[in-house]
């Protein structure tokens, strides 16, 4: 039996990625929370691991030549998991560069794009004072918009994003996509990536992936405490 990999974790979209793809792959793995609202991210044992402070990371005990690795950066895990077990990186060559070019796209646009949104959209507005930006919450909305015409006219004919095999690429858009309507989105001129959401929110893998320490996540406003550890405010 594999070793337990350590998963250091908090419950949002780029947490949910590995927790996923663990889940879909079957390995088995140990969960060490990660409170990014109390500050854990910046715990010195924790940036060994992660240098920049941003989970999720992982440590997996059986690495290459057999000897442990630490991992951070969600995109840079998940090639490494499809690469351990030679599963959801795509069955030919040509499938694994499809794969590869759709997981950047994530990391370089959904990701970045999606979580300014909900940047603006709902955690400035909390802020003491509030802070409503027309521009920014319009330039990302926009942008975001933009960013799922390009998945839905991708999926079009297509079963998943790279072909017709699930793959990191899917396991890694899904859980910024999911919260299209907390990012100001409309399906109604999107039917493939509606029907992709719902298809992929009933896979059993990503029921229990997302289901995670998911009583650790809260809606309510954060405090200002928490709003300055989040999002490395200084105050005077």
């Amino acid at each position: 039996m594999p070793q337990d990999i350590d998963l250091y974790y908090w419950p949002t979209p780029n947490g949910w990625k590995v927790s996923i793809a663990l889940e879909e792959l079957g390995l088995p793995y140990r969960l060490k929370l990660v409170n990014i609202n109390a500050g854990d991210q910046f715990d010195p044992d924790f940036l060994k691991i992660a240098p920049n402070n941003r989970m999720p990371a992982i440590v997996d005990p059986e690495g290459p030549d057999g000897k442990p690795i630490s991992i951070f950066e969600s995109g840079a895990i998940l090639q490494y998991l499809a690469r351990k077990t030679g599963k959801l990186g795509g069955p030919t060559e040509r499938d694994r560069i499809a794969v590869d070019q759709w997981l950047m796209w994530q990391m370089g646009g959904v990701g970045p794009m999606a979580g300014q949104a909900h940047h603006f959209l709902k955690y400035a507005p909390q802020m003491d004072p509030p802070q409503v930006l027309p521009y920014a919450q319009n330039r990302y909305r926009t942008e975001v918009g933009r960013l799922y015409g390009v998945l839905d006219r991708q999926l079009r004919g297509r079963e998943f994003v790279a072909g017709d095999f699930l793959s990191i690429a899917d396991i890694a858009i899904w859980p910024w996509a999911q919260g299209w309507e907390a990012q100001q989105q409309s399906l109604d001129d999107k039917p493939d990536l509606a029907r992709w959401l719902k298809a992929l929110a009933e896979r059993p893998a990503f029921l229990k992936g997302k289901a995670v320490a998911e009583e650790a996540r809260s809606t309510a406003p954060l405090d200002k405490t928490s709003q300055d550890r989040l999002f490395g405010i200084k105050r005077d």
